[in-house]
């Protein structure tokens, strides 16, 4: 899912090629589940003739102001994408459309033209992101609800070390949670705490005030070289946990250290135990967890014969690689319409402020592909 650093460079480039231009035509594609809240013909007609005057960005969240209201606002969810003609932008590697092929492309939800003839469209193979037109987009959900910026509005470290003393969620959760810090979604988050050598399962409050500053600085560092480098993954340190975060459990290492798999607050989280620890009595739960797994298997064991042994060894392990693809399969469907995901033990849903269904996956549905009209 592009995090702040991808929509960064985005608003970046719209800032850069973009202000200051009017727009001559758009065409919005025919999909309600993306175009929200607004008919398409409305959304075209509230665009064309009006000059972009500044492209803005709070967390995940984008939109255009422009010489007068109502402006766009694009919420990117999972695979979201702004491309403009000619112009490279981020090489983020699950962005779903190549700008060197057809052009507008099938996926674009919103394609726009200015008067000097440059090209721009909002694309969206996923369809989980959202176009919406607003009179002010920081005075309503889903902005409004964020909490400060990462990289624009970060917390002073003394504000930052008392947050987290008031919160009993484990530290990833928080992370992730938009009402508390808006920007950081799941790979970044996997990042900071590597960073920062703080296991993700560690509860908030019971964090260091050392650790809770290498966080704090972490953050700090782990943003500004994302966005130096326009998002490009290549472009990242080789140190960072980033480039191996997504293989297989057993194949994943950074540094020479094996990399491992939990999930917390419904998200898959990398980590290396070697180096991310947990610490009192998170580390003492941990423990008696562990011992009591243990002395349930010896008991177990001790009932067995041995070639029973062996086939309940071959039979676990084979239910827990069933379950630990069951658990995949999971984490990537999307919430149905009309329910809600399973809470977590701070009370939130699994997307930690609900916007964008981060890391979920649907099948690929283009939709109704937007006409380009005749000058």
């Amino acid at each position: 899912m592009p995090e702040l650093p991808e929509v960064e460079a985005a608003r970046l480039a719209l800032e850069e090629h973009c202000v200051g231009k009017r727009i001559l035509r758009c065409s919005a594609a025919e999909d309600t589940k993306v175009i929200d809240g607004v008919a398409p013909s409305r959304l075209e007609a509230a665009l064309v003739g009006r000059t972009i005057a500044a492209a803005r960005r709070k967390g995940k969240n984008l939109w255009l102001v422009l010489d007068s209201p109502p402006y766009p606002s694009f919420q990117f969810g999972m695979a979201g994408a702004i491309y403009i003609k000619g112009v490279e932008l981020s090489k983020y590697k699950r962005s779903a459309v190549s700008p060197t092929e057809e052009w507008p492309s099938k996926y674009s939800k919103l394609f726009v033209e200015l008067d000097d003839g440059l090209e721009f469209s909002f694309t969206d193979k996923r369809r989980f992101a959202k176009i919406r037109l607003l009179d002010n987009p920081e005075a309503v959900p889903p902005i409004s609800e964020l909490g400060p910026d990462a990289l624009c509005e970060p917390m002073q470290l003394d504000e930052f070390v008392q947050s987290f003393g008031r919160k009993n969620a484990p530290i990833k959760s928080l992370l992730l949670d938009q009402s508390f810090m808006s920007g950081i979604g799941n790979w970044m988050a996997d990042e900071v705490l590597y960073q920062a050598r703080i296991h993700p399962m560690q509860t908030s409050s019971k964090i260091s005030k050392e650790k809770c500053k290498a966080l704090h600085r972490c953050i700090k560092e782990v943003i500004e070289k994302s966005v130096e480098v326009g998002a490009d993954s290549n472009e990242f340190p080789e140190n960072w946990i980033f480039h191996s975060r997504e293989k297989k459990p057993g194949k994943a290492f950074v540094d020479g250290k094996k990399i491992d798999f939990v999930t917390v607050g419904g998200r898959t989280s990398a980590y290396v135990p070697e180096l991310q620890m947990l610490d009192g009595a998170d580390a003492a739960a941990a423990n008696r967890s562990k011992k009591g797994r243990d002395n349930k298997v010896e008991e177990n064991v001790g009932k067995t014969s041995k070639k029973g042994q062996k086939k309940a060894s071959k039979e676990g392990g084979k239910a827990a690689q069933k379950q630990e693809e069951e658990d995949e399969v999971e984490e990537s469907k999307p919430a149905k319409r009309g329910t809600k995901r399973p809470a977590k033990k701070d009370g939130r849903s699994p997307d930690a402020g609900g916007y964008g269904g981060e890391d979920d996956e649907e099948p690929v549905v283009a939709a109704k592909r937007p006409q380009r009209k005749k000058r």
